[in-house]
């Protein structure tokens, strides 16, 4: 019998959604490659440079205004004007229905809280649907109850804490499935045990500078004046700020990896004994997949609150929000033969699922009938 088509659905509002949408579209074609799988962005197609603005002016207020996000993050969390809202977006609204009678899915997957909201207005709440609805939680523990206000059959959670606030919120038990996150599939061949570096040998760090970038160069400056480190540093798609950093690493005189946008993520997390960076959902999840221990260098106040409290709860990293407070941790976790640090790569392999993206495409399957 021959599977019906998969579309799953994304947004640019942090790069979570997209990642997890991405790994699961390739487990999917992994596992099946005659299956059909479509990814799309309807806000983007929908409103094109308007959205991008929107994003743009998420990411000033996240970096630039903290207190005010937070406001509105949980302003969010009681209100109903998401879903009461929807009809302003009729030609995202349009958009979607088309694609839905094109593609005709058996199943539709979401990684971003909106449009379960999206499809409530298309599709009347109650109404009997042709496909089965899932949505993928890209974050830990602190869950906008936007995320599960709209209609979904299931609801994919990275791990049991996040699991148990949603049952508190009132999800039904039915509906959870507590899956990890959605790694890349490349995941389960690059996991390995990590040890203190050998006699001669040194701490592999990674420094990821995400969009958060206002402490980046203060935080590279105290880097490399650390010794006993290889320090690799990324920095996306900013290319003024790779200059500036390349101007700090030629002046110190360290051998300093740096990178910008590049496809080599995985590798670098991998092969590192810490990972220095935000509490994105995606990159917390990514770490603790490969085992690899964090110390956390910004909160977003909100849906990233509850990352960074995965790792502090879970004994994977600390938090250390400024430059020298993520100096003092380093140090403290590179002390006495890596005491700490070898605490914190233990209870990281714990969390870790490398292979969640594989388990929940074969899951997906059989749901395409």
């Amino acid at each position: 019998m021959a599977l019906r088509p998969v579309l799953i659905l994304t947004a640019g509002f942090g790069e979570g959604h997209n990642a997890a949408a991405r790994n699961l579209r390739d487990a999917l074609r992994q596992a099946h490659p005659d299956l059909s799988v479509e990814v799309l962005d309807i806000f983007h197609l929908a409103y094109g440079w308007v959205n991008g603005l929107s994003q743009r002016g998420y990411l000033f207020v996240i970096n630039h205004l903290p207190g005010v996000w937070s406001l509105v993050f949980r302003w969010l969390h009681g209100s109903p004007v998401v879903s009461e809202r929807m009809g302003v977006l009729r030609k995202a609204a349009a958009l979607l229905r088309a694609a839905i009678d094109e593609l005709q899915p058996g199943v539709i997957v979401s990684t971003y809280p909106g449009y379960n909201h999206l499809l409530d207005h298309i599709f009347d709440r109650v109404q009997q649907r042709s496909y089965r609805q899932i949505t993928v939680v890209t974050d830990s523990i602190t869950i906008n109850a936007v995320w599960h206000a709209g209609h979904s059959d299931f609801y994919l959670v990275a791990n049991e804490p996040t699991a148990e606030v949603m049952r508190r919120d009132g999800v039904p038990v039915d509906k959870l499935r507590v899956t990890g996150f959605p790694v890349p599939p490349t995941f389960e061949a690059l996991l390995r045990e990590k040890n203190p570096p050998a006699p001669g040998e040194k701490w592999r760090v990674l420094f990821m500078v995400n969009s958060g970038k206002r402490t980046a160069v203060q935080a590279l400056r105290e880097l490399v004046r650390i010794e006993g480190i290889d320090l690799a540093v990324t920095v996306g798609r900013d290319d003024r700020l790779m200059r500036r950093l390349r101007a700090i690493i030629r002046s110190s005189g360290k051998p300093v990896e740096l990178y910008g946008w590049t496809d080599q993520l995985p590798r670098l997390i991998a092969e590192s004994h810490i990972v220095i960076s935000k509490a994105g959902g995606a990159t917390v999840q990514e770490c603790l997949a490969l085992a690899s221990p964090m110390i956390v260098s910004q909160v977003v106040p909100g849906q990233e609150e509850g990352n960074a409290r995965l790792i502090v709860d879970t004994g994977s990293g600390r938090i250390a929000e400024t430059p020298e407070a993520m100096v003092r941790e380093l140090r403290c976790a590179m002390a006495d033969d890596g005491a700490v640090w070898q605490g914190w790569h233990r209870m990281a392999r714990l969390q870790s699922r490398p292979g969640a993206s594989r388990e929940m495409a074969d899951w997906i399957l059989t749901l395409c009938q």
